[in-house]
């Protein structure tokens, strides 16, 4: 499945989501899209995971980029993670950085 993502922002919350695969050759997208919610002042970042199927280090390495850009106040939701990309997010110790929820309402 081809990685797509679709921003939206409302207020200080920017509300990215994902589908597809995440890999080396898409994560440029997905930080495109980190670096336009960060320069749009979002102090709430909710990435919408249900349609994300796979998730590479270089995916990994953009969300370390998301936390480091938009500031240690900035709160990041992960929602609705599936269960194969949940586990390479717990290996590496980011779930304690972020909020792993099954669903958001703000």
């Amino acid at each position: 499945m081809a990685f797509s993502t679709t921003i939206t922002t409302a207020g200080d919350t920017a509300t990215i989501t994902l589908s597809g695969e995440l890999d080396a050759s898409s994560a440029p997208q997905f930080k495109a899209e980190v670096e336009q919610a960060a320069s749009q002042g979002a102090k709430k970042l909710v990435l919408m995971m249900q349609d994300l199927e796979y998730m590479a280090s270089a995916g990994l390495r953009v969300l370390i980029f998301a936390k480091q850009k938009m500031g240690a106040d900035t709160d990041i939701y992960l929602v609705g993670t599936q269960e194969l990309v949940k586990e390479t997010i717990e290996k590496t110790g980011f779930d304690q950085s972020v909020y792993m929820v099954d669903t958001y309402d703000d």
